[in-house]
C-alpha cells in the first residue's frame, strides 16, 4: 500500500518541506547531544536526592513512562471518555504464524480491518511500526517479531496531520496545561518524471536517513518513477531518524484544545505529565479541540520534541529540554511527598535494557 499526501488545509504540512537544513540538535552526534542533558539530570538528582525521582510522576504507569513501559499501560488506565479518543486497537502476544487466527479473532472483536498499523507494545521512536495491508503481510510481521512479546494492532489513520501534544498538570491542581505542540512532517519526495524514488531519496540529505540504521525502510516501491509533481510519502512514521521534520507549533495552543486534552488526561488516574501523539484532520479542527485521534501516549520519558525544530538555536533548544527535566523532577518530588516511591535504579535499568534489546529484534519500520 502506498501512502499518499492528504490535503489538510495547511499548506506547509500538505506539501514536502524541502531544502530544510538539519536542526542544531539533529547535527550533533547523539552522545554529545546527551551530555548536557545527563549533566543537568545528575545535578537535579543531587538536588532532590534521587536519580530516578521522575518515575514517581505518573505512578499508575511503569517507571512513570521514563523507560521500558508498554503502550497499553496508558490505554489500560483510561476511563471511557479518554478511550473514546484513541484510535481503535487490539493486541496479541506473538507466537509466530500461529498467532494469525488469534489476531484475526481479536481484530474482529475490535472491529478492525486491513489496512492497519502493527507496532510493538514496548517500543520507542517508531521502531517496529509497520503498515500492514493484508493477512500475508501480518504473518510476515509476526514471523519477524520477537516471540512472547505483545503486538498492538491499531486502525490505520490516513490523515496527513500528526502532532505531539506535551501536557502537564501539577499534583493537586484542578487543571492541566499544554506546554508544547510539535507538528511532524512525514518524509516524502516529489517526483520529476525522470528519477526513481530511490534516486530522489539519495539526493536528499534528510531523507537519506531512511534505512540507514537497518531498522527502517520505505513503505513504497523505490524502483518506481513517480510522475512530475507527484508527492509520495515514504514512511508510516514521522520520526527524524527516518527523515521526518519537526516544527514547533506551541503558539497554536488554544483554550479549546487545552480543555480537550486536559479532560482526557484527567480520565487517566494520577497522570501528570506526558505527550499525546495524535493524528488530526486539520489545524483548524485541532485548535477547536476536535478532529483528532490519539495513536499513543508517552510519559515522563517523552522528549520535548518541539525543541528539534530546525529554527531553534542550540541555546533555545536546550532551554526547552532543561525546562522539561526540571518540571518532571519537581512533579516527582511532589508525588514522593504524598507517598509515591520512585522506581529503583536496578528495576529502571532492567526495563531499559530489555526495551533496547527488543528494538534491535523488531521488523524494520516502514
Amino acid at each position: 500500500m502506498t501512502l499518499q499526501a492528504e490535503p489538510l488545509g495547511l499548506v506547509p504540512q500538505s506539501l514536502p518541506r524541502r531544502d530544510v537544513p538539519a536542526g542544531r540538535l539533529e547535527r550533533l552526534p547523539k552522545w554529545l547531544n546527551l551530555v548536557p542533558m545527563l549533566t543537568q539530570w545528575a545535578w537535579l538528582s543531587l538536588r532532590y536526592g534521587s536519580l530516578t525521582l521522575p518515575t514517581a510522576a505518573n505512578p499508575a504507569i511503569a517507571t512513570g513512562g521514563l523507560a521500558g513501559e508498554g503502550k497499553l499501560d496508558y490505554f489500560n488506565i483510561m476511563g471511557e471518555h479518554a478511550r473514546a479518543a484513541v484510535a481503535t486497537y487490539t493486541s496479541v502476544v506473538n507466537t509466530g504464524a500461529a498467532s494469525l487466527p488469534v489476531a484475526r479473532d481479536a481484530m474482529s472483536a475490535a472491529g478492525l480491518t486491513f489496512p492497519l498499523v502493527a507496532k510493538p507494545d514496548i517500543g520507542w521512536c517508531g521502531f517496529g511500526v509497520r503498515l500492514i495491508s493484508d493477512a500475508t503481510e501480518l504473518v510476515e510481521y509476526l514471523n519477524r517479531f520477537p516471540v512472547g512479546e505483545r503486538v498492538v494492532l491499531q486502525r490505520f489513520l490516513p490523515q496527513d496531520g500528526e502532532a505531539g501534544i506535551f501536557y502537564v498538570r501539577k499534583p493537586g491542581a484542578a487543571k492541566g496545561q499544554i506546554i508544547g505542540i510539535l507538528l511532524r512532517y512525514f518524509p516524502r519526495v516529489v517526483g520529476d518524471g525522470v528519477r526513481t524514488i530511490a534516486e530522489l531519496i539519495a539526493a536528499d540529505k534528510r531523507l537519506s536517513r531512511l534505512g540507514r540504521d537497518g531498522l527502517s525502510e520505505p513503505c513504497c516501491d523505490v524502483k518506481r518513477i513517480p510522475a512530475a509533481s507527484e508527492i509520495v510519502r515514504l514512511s508510516t512514521v514521522g520520526s527524524t531518524r527516518v527523515g521526518g521534520l519537526y516544527e514547533d507549533a506551541t503558539a497554536r495552543v488554544t483554550p479549546e484544545l487545552t480543555g480537550a486534552i486536559d479532560a482526557i488526561a484527567q480520565d487517566m488516574p494520577d497522570f501528570h505529565v506526558g505527550r499525546f501523539d495524535v493524528r488530526f484532520d486539520s489545524i483548524g479542527a485541532l485548535a477547536k479541540g476536535g478532529g483528532f485521534k490519539i495513536i499513543e501516549v508517552n510519559g515522563v520519558g517523552s522528549e520535548a520534541v518541539h525543541a528539534w525544530d530546525p529554527n531553534f538555536t542550540l541555546r533555545q533548544a536546550y532551554a526547552i529540554v532543561f525546562a522539561k527535566q526540571r518540571m518532571i523532577f519537581s512533579i516527582g518530588a511532589a508525588m514522593r511527598h504524598i507517598g509515591h516511591k520512585p522506581t529503583s535504579l536496578f528495576m529502571l535499568a532492567k526495563l531499559y535494557l530489555h526495551q533496547q534489546s527488543l528494538i534491535r529484534r523488531y521488523p524494520p519500520s516502514n
